[in-house]
């Protein structure tokens, strides 16, 4: 078995979990009326989408609602290698298939008929927080280290959250990550071309497919100092932690479809701080306007390793080394009530900018992963409509008209983002053939529709 041991050996320089996003394996944009704000929403958090962004502001969530969305995107990597060779790399191809989604269910337990619970509001939310597709040509320079990769792991998100008082709310959400096969694969995967040798051919493709469980939770409190004569917020302070988790992945090793090897490893999910300040210079019945800093510090830093174990007993070293690093966003959102041309109805125009920084160094990029410092630019539009209101001018959006059964009020949000990615020269990578000039862009539309009772 001296070629099945040099295989273990040569597979443990590229074997890393390859999959992009904005933020190494991050994917942040999870709702369209905080991704129009550079994703800078967790100190307003008035919608359902709080249990992904701030469990606690899931209290500001009146009655119940229902929210789900998706997200479009396409993007490409430019990649001039150190021998000289131009390598062009896509994210599934001209759009990521399946695309990220979200959903989440909330219900205040008084708008359900247990009034002395009506301070208590639960909820549900499904999203994909981490992982997308990266492709590669299968006869490009670096195909030893990777030609595809895909992650499409979910999130599942039980919530409650308790108002204490008018100034004060606390949050609480499992996270509860997992694969399923109605989302990609439902396992990860990652592909590269055998260079020959070991008793694999030259050119066989050869992958690594793995799934699994784990859990971790997500705490937070949102405080509000100051409210108008309507009692709606004019600052919010919001803190959020999400504690790390690790997900084990079992799987095998594969050579042109036929098993190697079962293999295992575990990817660590970062614990990660945020703390967030939203103001309202304006705010009255007819006109708001918000101003929100988010600042995240994402604990990449327990990203170690991915070492592989074998039923054999060995272990195959996997180094990653990454580093923990901020993430800073702004954002704004102008809200027009009842305007003269659509009575009835919220308008809403936003804009925002994120800065993410690059975690991963030098000596364990891989190409799959394609992790850079990111400047993140957004816009987005939403409208709501009210009771009185008519959606697409024929759905009434609750009053009069309404049955028991329609909403009280429909809501559309629209943003767009542009992932503009500071260029990086890799040099004395592990693999040398991933050494080289790298630029990429990413450009994100994102839409989400609400249901309110």
């Amino acid at each position: 078995m001296v070629w099945f041991v040099a295989v273990l050996v040569s597979i443990s320089l590229w074997l890393h979990p390859a999959f992009a996003a904005a933020q190494a394996i991050r994917f942040q944009p999870q709702g369209a009326a905080a991704a129009g704000q550079g994703n800078a929403f967790s100190a307003q958090a008035d919608d359902a989408s709080a249990i992904h962004f701030n469990p606690a502001g899931l209290t500001q969530a009146e009655g119940i609602q229902i929210l789900g969305g998706t997200a479009l995107m396409g993007g490409s990597v430019k990649v001039k290698t150190q021998a000289g060779a131009d390598v062009r790399g896509d994210f599934g191809g001209s759009a990521v298939f399946p695309p990220p989604s979200h959903g989440y269910f909330s219900a205040n337990l008084g708008a359900v008929g247990w009034r002395s619970l009506s301070d208590i509001t639960v909820g549900i939310g499904l999203t994909t927080p981490y992982g997308l597709n990266t492709r590669y040509p299968t006869d490009g320079p670096f195909n030893s280290a990777s030609t595809s990769s895909m992650l499409p792991l979910i999130d599942i998100k039980p919530t409650i959250a308790y108002k204490l008082s008018d100034q004060l709310a606390f949050g609480l959400s499992a996270d509860v990550y997992t694969f399923a096969s109605f989302l990609g694969e439902g396992h990860v995967e990652q592909r590269l071309v055998w260079p020959g040798g070991s008793g694999i051919p030259a050119g066989a493709s050869v992958e690594f497919q793995g799934k699994g469980t784990g859990a971790g939770f997500t705490a937070s409190m949102l405080y509000t100092p100051m409210r108008n004569e309507q009692g709606k917020p004019l600052a919010s302070i919001g803190l959020i932690y999400t504690s790390q988790a690790r997900l084990p992945l079992d799987g095998a090793l594969w050579a042109n479809g036929a098993k190697v090897t079962d293999a295992s490893t575990a990817i660590v999910l970062p614990q990660i701080y945020r703390g967030a300040v939203a103001l309202w210079p304006v705010r009255d019945s007819r006109h708001e306007w918000k101003l929100e800093l988010d600042v995240e510090y994402v604990d990449w830093k327990s990203v170690r390793n991915f070492d592989l174990q074998f039923p054999q007993g060995g272990t195959l070293p996997g180094p990653q080394q990454w580093n923990t690093v901020p993430v800073i966003a702004v954002g704004t959102e102008y809200k027009r009530m009842d305007p003269d041309w659509l009575s009835r109805w919220d308008v809403a125009v936003r804009a925002g900018y994120t800065r993410t920084e690059n975690p991963i160094p030098d000596t364990t990029f891989n190409p799959g992963i394609a992790s850079f410092t990111a400047n993140t630019l957004s816009v987005g539009a939403g409208v709501l409509c009210k009771d009185g209101g008519r959606f697409l001018g024929m759905l009434a959006c609750g009053g009069a008209e309404s049955s028991r059964l329609a909403p009280k009020a429909v809501g559309f949000d629209l943003a767009y983002q542009a992932w503009i990615y500071e260029p990086r020269t890799i040099t004395a990578n592990l693999n040398p053939t991933v050494n080289g000039h790298y630029r990429t862009s990413i450009h994100l539309g994102i839409l989400s529709f609400s249901l309110r009772y």
